[in-house]
C-alpha cells in the first residue's frame, strides 16, 4: 500500500516507510525534526518539468505525461520503492499544497501500475 500525506502532518505509526519524493527541502521543516527512512527527491520531476508546470506553461495533463515519462526512463530510481511497497506500506511526503493535482499522486499511481505489473510477471501458473 502507498498512501501520500503533506509533510506538514504530523507522523503516525501506521505510515510505514516514510520517504520524502520533493526535489527540493520544504520550507519551514528542520532536517532532524522530519522522521523520514529517506529523502527520494530522484523521484520528484525534474527542476525543469516542476518549473514549467509552476509557472501554468504547461498545464496538469501535459505536466503528469511528461513525468511519467521521466519516470519510464530512470527504472534504476523507481524500482527499489516499487519493490519495497510490493512488501511494506510506503508513505510518500510532499509539501504541495494542491491534494488533487500533484506529483506526489502521479508517483504513486505509476508505482501501483508498476508492482501490478511485477505481480502479474512473478504469480505462478495457474493449473
Amino acid at each position: 500500500m502507498i498512501q501520500i500525506k503533506r509533510v506538514y502532518d504530523p507522523a503516525e505509526a501506521s505510515d510505514g516507510f516514510r520517504y520524502l519524493v520533493d526535489r527540493l527541502w520544504p520550507r519551514g521543516v528542520k532536517k532532524e525534526d522530519l522522521p523520514l527512512k529517506g529523502w527520494a527527491k530522484n523521484l520528484a520531476p525534474s527542476d525543469t518539468l516542476r518549473r514549467l508546470y509552476h509557472s501554468k506553461r504547461i498545464g496538469w495533463e501535459e505536466f503528469r505525461e511528461r513525468y511519467i515519462l521521466e519516470l519510464d526512463a530512470d527504472p534504476e530510481a523507481w524500482s527499489p520503492m516499487a519493490g519495497l511497497a510490493l512488501r511494506k506500506k510506503v508513505t510518500l511526503l510532499t509539501a504541495t499544497r494542491d491534494a488533487k493535482q500533484n506529483h506526489a499522486l502521479v508517483l504513486r499511481d505509476f508505482l501501483l501500475r508498476r508492482i501490478s505489473e511485477l505481480s502479474i510477471t512473478h504469480s505462478p501458473p495457474q493449473a
